[in-house]
């Protein structure tokens, strides 16, 4: 079951375990600058709104009320980054109940590179883990590097799923979520129990439409970001009823029209975020494997280049950066230091 709450969607899994509950949202953020340098983590600047598609299916396509699911606005040339959360259960042993998504724009997978299949795969990789992976900005390129997630409309050949597969069919975001087993979960919560006695001794997918004139996502800057290995191997995973659901991805035009309501206001430039002394973010992962990254996505022309080889401008500010209150973002764990 997927619920819309607080423009967060939220999928309960009660028929695998009760704790078994994941949130995934949309952050508003900075667009980082286009120009082959690497830049930290951009802050989120608040939950882009989500509206459900049966609300407005009267001033929706036919396909659109076909697909179902939710409605968000960006602006052309807007980022965004999916922010993932796993809400503990006041019962739980645990800290939160693993789940593994796949992530797609347009189809084509944001880690892997390939086209859209149901299945997750574990060679090479094609989904995220949860907890470890709290959130995700952009397109898997590199070890350690990604391209951030920049709206453009479809049809411009900008996007990520028109520069792999020659055509704008599918558009917008696509998510899909699987839980962890049930018995892989209580097999986490007997080692859990066993520390604590050791201690006293000494996954939905998102879609829109082409035909309907919606946007797509297209690959911009290069951000610091790492896209772990999975931990636990593909075995843990339930796969036999992932949880989907589409979201259709609206330009400021048509989320008026849409939904009779104002767009979020424009987004803060990068510059001008930077030139107030603003936070930008590193994460300190220690020693966890993360993935080498897509050959398939690595070819990706950014919305920067593609800008020159189509004589276009699109981006409105592309000026290079160079953040100087970088913040380092550690673990949650309380280390027992020396007494």
């Amino acid at each position: 079951m997927i619920e819309l709450t607080e423009n967060k969607l939220i999928i309960r899994r009660p028929d695998i375990h009760q704790h078994a509950v994941c949130e995934v949202d949309f952050q508003r953020t900075l667009r980082i600058p286009d120009d082959n340098q690497s830049y930290p983590l951009p802050p989120g600047l608040g939950r882009f709104p989500l509206e459900h598609v049966e609300d407005h299916a009267d001033r929706l396509p036919s396909q659109w009320r076909k697909h179902g699911g939710v409605l968000l606005p960006m602006y052309q040339a807007e980022a965004l980054w999916v922010n993932f959360n796993l809400p503990k259960h006041p019962d739980a042993i645990v800290d939160s109940y693993p789940f593994a998504l796949k992530i797609a724009t347009g189809k084509v997978n944001a880690v892997s590179g390939k086209l859209w299949s149901e299945i997750p795969e574990s060679d090479p990789q094609d989904y995220v883990v949860l907890p470890s992976q709290q959130w995700l900005d952009g397109y898997c390129v590199q070890k350690g590097l990604i391209r951030q997630f920049v709206s453009m409309p479809l049809g411009s050949e900008f996007t990520a799923e028109e520069q792999i597969t020659g055509e704008a069919v599918y558009g917008g975001i696509q998510i899909i979520a699987y839980p962890m087993k049930r018995e892989w979960y209580e097999k986490l919560e007997q080692e859990a129990k066993q520390s604590r006695i050791d201690s006293d001794d000494f996954c939905v997918e998102f879609m829109a439409e082409a035909q309907c004139v919606g946007l797509g996502l297209a690959a911009g800057g290069l951000m610091r970001q790492e896209i772990y290995e999975d931990e636990y191997g593909i075995d843990a995973w339930d796969t036999t009823n992932p949880s989907r659901c589409f979201v259709h991805i609206l330009n400021s035009e048509q989320w008026k029209s849409s939904t009779g309501k104002s767009m979020p206001t424009t987004p803060l430039s990068a510059s001008d975020y930077t030139d107030a002394g603003l936070p930008w973010f590193e994460v300190d992962s220690g020693d966890t494997p993360n993935l080498e990254g897509s050959e398939i996505l690595r070819e990706l022309d950014s919305v920067a280049t593609k800008e020159i080889k189509f004589g276009k401008k699109v981006l409105a500010e592309n000026k290079p950066l160079k953040p100087s209150n970088v913040f380092l973002c550690t673990s949650n764990r309380v280390i027992d230091g020396a007494w």
